[in-house]
């Protein structure tokens, strides 16, 4: 759905993105990266919705993420930032230094979801 919605092109480039930069990459500024790849999916999906099925779909997932923002609501979202890192081969469950699980996916996802977020302007 990510990948018919975006175009194969651009969702090969963050695949290839992933590949290099998660390795290494810092939880904090991966989430940041892979939210605004969702946000571009947001918009695209948005604007094909009319004429796509599954970009509709994907538009009523992002909706309902935004506008829910409970566990139910995020957990498809999830999944298909979960999807995106398998299909780029990399691993998205983590361990923090004192061995607490967690997932940048779910990082990533709730950087989409407080996106427009700044506490600063409050």
């Amino acid at each position: 759905m990510l990948r018919t919605t975006v175009g194969a092109k651009t969702y090969g480039v963050w695949l290839s993105m992933l590949q290099t930069l998660v390795p290494g990459g810092r939880t904090h500024r991966l989430a940041v990266l892979v939210a605004g790849m969702l946000h571009y999916a947001y918009a695209v999906s948005s604007s094909k919705s009319a004429t796509q099925t599954k970009a509709r779909h994907l538009f009523e997932l992002f909706e309902s993420a935004i506008e829910g923002q409970d566990e139910h609501d995020l957990q498809p979202v999830v999944e298909l930032v979960e999807t995106l890192f398998d299909d780029a081969g990399v691993a998205y469950q983590r361990s923090s230094r004192r061995g607490a699980p967690y997932s940048i996916a779910t990082e990533a996802v709730n950087e989409f979801i407080t996106w427009e977020n700044m506490p600063w302007e409050g």
